[in-house]
């Protein structure tokens, strides 16, 4: 229908008029305006007439009192729709004192010159509306404002029952009564019944963005929407910003389109997007209360969608529904009867391949429905508030175990608990869990807390307490989930937790490129600097364990390990050989030290010495070696130290169970030297190498920590450098030239006291351990303590200080000292000297060297020249001795040390390696036949250490070929104690047979 048109003189007449009326009409649906008086606006307030027109258009229901809203636009809509008469009183808010003001408005129809239907409605201000005090007032009077007040005031009362103060739609209980009475009509005349449940998505943000005021606009205009599009009385507003609507489903979709179309239009378009469930009396005919809440399921399916839509109530929804109230029902049974199984997922320890940790996980076996994911039933009983019942069941089955393996004489490692966000609304979590697993008599940090981030969200004062509650108690708490919301980073600024669990997510992006490696190796690092351990999720490959370990991701999780299992599946794997096997906790600590090391990180080796590496290539080779003995393995390598171990030596490092014995000599034998001199200390020890192509290679490698259990040492190792033969005479080289003559050199700053240290092994031809560090004579008294001999150690502290050394320094010219190390386990004589550097002396250069043999030597020539005249005096004293000797009890060695004229004569040598042997070889040459074999049976080791032990000396008679008679003789040995350990005395003497 066309829109009428006024001629422009009679327009201009009528909206001069001083009488307060405006003129209306019904066109397309929509009742419009199309001409108001200027009494119109004086009377409500209007300074503008455009205003008037666009309040008009809206419907004026914005400032019609809400208790006469509903009232009004069903009058007015039979007004225009239908014809005859409208009369009505109401109440109006002004615009300019914003009271409310009675107007009384009449109006009949007429038509136009072309037959178009006219409504004029005339208005008449029958004063304000006054409150309860004022209104007894009135009634004294008898006033027609007095009668008109009281019937007012009765609307207000029963609309307040029936119908919505702010929108002025029916209540949600007096749109089910009408609704019911609508769905009988619809069914007798063979139709189809629909319920409508709607949902403005986002009105929390709206009411925050626009002020409460500004919502309440937006819930009036939408009200005016439904009004228009379903009727006054087959809509209603539930409550919030949630509304009902009824009708029947003839072309129910074309007119949803519509509605969510004009819904993009109201209130100024500023406005929000549209939800809509949808129940078809099809699906059953229920009562309307019952279609209402299956219309609210089917608007919750698209309830995050933040466009406008709707979503039907069907079959699937029906089953969703049916299982919902079958575990909520069934749940405290499934408890009691024990329907839920824990199953366990193992956790593994990224550097040892064993089992560290085991995560409790939910599986519910239904005896009618089968077995039920934590997915199908975890959500419903969150949403239930019921969900702390399953947990603590969970919490008392994990105990049920532990103490079972304990018993049983079992390893048992830490189990995991995930909580969720309804347990601490529920009840006091903490103390449930404290008073059941002290109980239990369980240690508290063999219990973990798994909560995520959206457990987080909402009060998160409240849920860092309740952390840290936990972990004052002993139990660690976990963030699960890591990485999956959108505040992760600002949680951990406020929470400390004590390992960080890499949502599955990381894992199913690693293969997709280059980013996903980067964002993950760097989310490690920042893990391992707030010192703070991981586990990833979901590992399926050999290749993601691989990278995991390389970037220092201290656990691994996932199917490549073990899918989640029952206990009797875990125990029956360990009879059958197929377990993983489990960590030793006394280990745990030492493989968090060596598993949390980014292979990717300078940093985490060299600590701040960053600034000595200069030139060097970016990609670090690294890896992470375990010593014990003279047996090495590498347990984990970066990509670029496998290559250069292959490149270089041609060593497979894939292959991590392969055990390397140490070489003594060639490629590689200085540097396991140096590598284990640096296990000495927790300091970075520097290295020099040269490889058989002729290139020098300089290493870092820093001790990490021992393994309490095995004793093996975790040394991490990194190559910084390597420098081609064709660079000319390296620093290698001249190190090498250097370590002939010196064990250790250092290079002192006098005044700061920063030193450079260069060793060398014992006999070794490399001087390539560096070492950077200050306080040297500090240090040095530190070092003195394990390194020097312990008779030698106090002269040496005595001489040894900074005015000691500097005054010889300034008397003499130079520092000396000779002393003992134990670096071997046995002493060593070293000689020191310290000298000051040309010109300006305020460096030292103090040079060790090793004069071991030197001193020993010196040593034992004043030794056998003492024992020489102490053995003179006894052969002067008693000549019947024809020889005596010393002998080294535990190798042979021997010295004649006197002999007689006679026995020299025989020739035989004065010293030799094995007395035993070499004596019964030259008994042979003079032993009497007869006697011989005897004397060979007695002359050994073992037969005379025998009898030492038991008699305290050995002796043995026999005759030798001297002269032209058998000449007897006695050898007796006795053992000694010497300076330089024990020895043996053995004498030859003439015998005589006292018997005859």
């Amino acid at each position: 229908m066309e829109k009428y048109q006024f001629p422009e003189e009679i327009r201009i007449t009528l909206e001069a008029s001083p009488q307060p009326f405006a003129v209306y009409q019904h066109v397309n649906g929509r009742v419009v305006p199309l001409l108001v008086s200027a009494g119109f606006c004086e009377l409500f307030g209007y300074p503008d007439r455009s205003k008037a027109y666009d309040d008009l258009n809206q419907g004026l229901y914005e400032y019609i009192h809400p208790d006469d809203a509903e009232r009004i636009s069903k009058a007015g809509n039979r007004f225009v729709t239908e014809g005859g008469r409208y009369d009505v009183v109401y109440r109006t808010r002004n615009r300019i004192d914003g009271r409310y003001q009675i107007i009384h408005a009449a109006g009949r129809h007429l038509r136009s010159e072309d037959t178009l239907r006219i409504a004029y409605i005339w208005y008449m201000d029958e004063g304000y509306y006054t409150e309860e005090e004022d209104r007894e007032k009135d009634l004294k009077t008898g006033s027609f404002r007095a009668l008109l007040n009281g019937v007012l005031h009765e609307g207000s009362i029963l609309k307040a029952i029936q119908y919505d103060h702010l929108t002025g739609l029916p209540s949600m209980t007096h749109f089910f009564r009408m609704a019911e009475e609508a769905k009988r009509r619809i069914l007798h005349e063979g139709g189809e019944p629909i319920l409508l449940y709607m949902d403005l998505g986002g009105m929390k943000f709206f009411n925050s963005w626009h002020s409460f005021a500004g919502g309440d606009r937006l819930l009036q205009a939408f009200a005016g929407l439904l009004i228009r599009t379903f009727g006054e009385e087959n809509c209603c507003r539930a409550g919030a910003d949630h509304f009902g609507a009824f009708l029947e489903g003839s072309g129910l979709e074309g007119i949803l389109r519509k509605l969510l179309e004009d819904a993009k239009a109201i209130n100024e378009g500023n406005t929000l997007p549209v939800h809509i469930g949808i129940y078809s009396n099809k699906m059953g005919d229920v009562p309307v209360g019952t279609a209402y809440d299956r219309a609210k399921v089917a608007c919750d399916v698209i309830k995050r969608s933040f466009d406008s839509g709707w979503h039907y109530y069907d079959q699937s929804l029906r089953d969703e529904a049916e299982r919902r109230q079958h575990i909520l029902s069934n749940l405290d049974t499934a408890i009691r009867d024990r329907w839920i199984k824990v199953f366990y997922q193992p956790i593994v320890r990224a550097v040892n391949g064993r089992v560290c940790d085991e995560e409790a996980l939910a599986r519910w076996v239904d005896p009618e429905r089968g077995m039920l994911s934590p997915a199908e039933f975890i959500p419903v009983l969150e949403s239930a508030g019921v969900n702390y019942k399953l947990d603590l069941y969970m919490l008392d089955r994990i105990l049920e175990r532990i103490k079972m393996q304990k018993q049983a004489g079992l390893t048992v490692v830490p189990h995991s608990l995930n909580l969720s966000r309804s347990d601490f609304d529920a009840c006091d979590i903490v103390e449930e869990i404290r008073s059941r697993v002290d109980a239990a008599g369980i240690p508290h940090e063999t219990i973990t807390i798994e909560i995520t981030e959206s457990t987080l969200g909402r009060d998160f004062e409240f849920m860092k307490e309740q952390v840290e509650r936990f972990q004052q108690l002993g139990f660690p708490v976990w963030m699960d989930d890591f990485g999956s919301g959108y505040s992760t980073l600002d949680v951990l600024q406020s929470i400390k937790f004590n390992l960080l669990k890499f949502d599955m997510s990381f894992m199913q992006k690693l293969d997709e490129g280059e980013n996903g490696k980067i964002i993950l190796t760097e989310l490690m690092k920042m893990a391992t600097a707030l010192g703070v351990d991981t586990v990833c999720e979901g590992v399926e490959t050999e290749r993601q364990v691989r990278f995991l370990q390389e970037i220092g991701c201290s656990k691994l999780q996932g199917y490549y390990f073990s899918k989640p299992i029952p206990v009797e599946e875990i125990m029956r794997r360990y009879d059958e050989g197929r377990q993983i096997g489990y960590e030793n906790p006394a280990e745990s600590g030492y493989y968090e030290a060596v598993g949390r090391l980014n292979l990717y990180d300078l940093s985490s080796v060299v600590g701040g010495s960053e600034a000595v590496f200069h030139n060097i290539f970016d990609t670090l080779p690294m890896g992470i070696m375990e010593i014990q003995g003279n047996n090495s393995r590498f347990i984990r390598t970066n990509r670029s130290y496998r290559e250069f171990m292959r490149r270089s030596f041609g060593f497979n490092l894939d292959e991590m169970e392969t055990v390397y014995t140490d070489p003594h000599v060639g490629s590689g034998a200085s540097f396991m030297r140096l590598v284990r001199q640096g296990c000495q200390n927790d300091t970075p020890t520097f290295i020099d190498e040269q490889l058989p192509d002729g290139s020098s290679v300089r290493s870092c490698a820093r001790k990490i920590g021992v393994n309490p259990v095995t004793g093996r040492t975790a040394v991490a190792v990194v190559v910084i450098s390597v420098t081609e033969p064709s660079e000319g005479m390296t620093y290698a080289t001249i190190a090498r030239a250097l370590a002939a003559d010196y064990y250790n050199l250092y290079y002192v700053e006098l005044e700061s006291e920063r030193f450079i240290e260069y060793s060398s092994q014992p006999g070794g031809e490399e001087l390539a351990v560096e070492r950077h560090g200050e306080r040297f004579f500090e240090m040095a008294r530190k070092d003195s303590m394990h390194r020097i001999y312990e008779a030698d150690r106090e002269a040496f502290l005595a001489r040894f200080t900074k005015e000691q050394v500097l005054r010889e320094l300034d008397r003499q010219g130079a520092f000396s000292a000779t002393y003992r190390l134990i670096d071997t386990g046995e002493p060593m004589y070293v000689y020191m000297k310290a000298m000051r550097m040309q010109p300006f002396g305020n460096h030292l250069i103090i040079g060790i060297s090793i004069v071991d043999k030197q001193m020993k030597e010196q040593a034992r020539q004043e030794r056998i020249q003492r024992e020489e005249e102490a053995y003179s005096r006894v052969m002067a004293l008693s000549g019947d001795y024809l020889s005596m000797y010393t002998i080294d009890p535990d190798s042979g060695k021997y010295y004649e040390y006197s002999a007689s004229a006679e026995f020299e004569k025989l020739g035989f040598a004065k010293a030799g390696q094995d007395f035993f042997r070499q004596g019964a070889i030259d008994g042979k040459q003079i032993v009497y036949e007869e006697d011989l074999p005897l004397f060979l049976e007695g002359l050994t080791r073992d037969n005379i250490m025998g009898q030492i032990h038991e008699n305290g000396y050995f002796q043995m008679n026999y005759r030798l070929k001297m002269g032209k008679e058998p000449r007897r003789v006695a050898l007796k040995i006795v053992p000694v104690r010497e300076k330089d350990g024990e020895k043996l005395i053995a004498g030859v003497r003439a015998w005589v047979d006292r018997s005859r």
